[in-house]
């Protein structure tokens, strides 16, 4: 895998910033598809966890997938970078699901509500959330970037000559 993100990188760079080369395109859809898929399997994680879950951990992972769901349509849209779909990847299938899992696996006295396990449970998610919302606000930064780019080259192509010959 690390191969593939590595060799990504350097094979048929775009033409321009933002831009995927038409061969590629197909390949990032399928990846952004099998990455809906794997937020929906969490989904249905979660959902299956609920009867043993505190409540504040159950309402932490449902606003957790919310704010996933909209950066999986952000992603798309922006076309985002190939390190930020590979983080949005890693947290869906690895970094909720991999301690969901270790917590589910614990006791009943170790998961209830103010245990020791449900307080570490309870900051890695603040911490997952936060930077959730910081690879949001990357990726409408950068789109914010590309639009002022383009706005800058129009005014530039279509900007009236600043340099007159004598006569004109």
């Amino acid at each position: 895998m690390i191969g593939k993100f590595v060799g990504s990188l350097f094979k048929n760079p775009p033409a321009a910033a933002g831009v995927v080369p038409e061969s590629r395109q197909s390949e990032v859809e399928a990846d952004d598809a099998r990455t809906a898929r794997s937020l929906d399997q969490l989904r249905t994680d979660i959902r299956r966890a609920g009867a043993v879950l505190p409540p504040l951990l159950s309402s932490q992972l449902r606003q957790i997938d919310d704010l996933l769901r909209t950066v999986i349509e952000v992603v798309a849209a922006q076309n985002a970078s190939t390190e930020q779909r590979v983080l949005l990847d890693a947290m869906i299938s690895d970094y909720i699901p991999t301690p969901l899992r270790a917590y589910l696996a614990m006791t009943d006295t170790d998961r209830a509500e103010h245990s020791r396990a449900t307080g570490l449970f309870v900051e890695q998610l603040t911490t997952l959330e936060a930077t959730i919302k910081d690879l949001l606000n990357q990726i409408r930064t950068g789109a914010f970037a590309e639009l002022s780019t383009h706005g800058r080259f129009l005014a530039d192509k279509f900007a009236e000559p600043s340099l007159r010959l004598d006569g004109q």
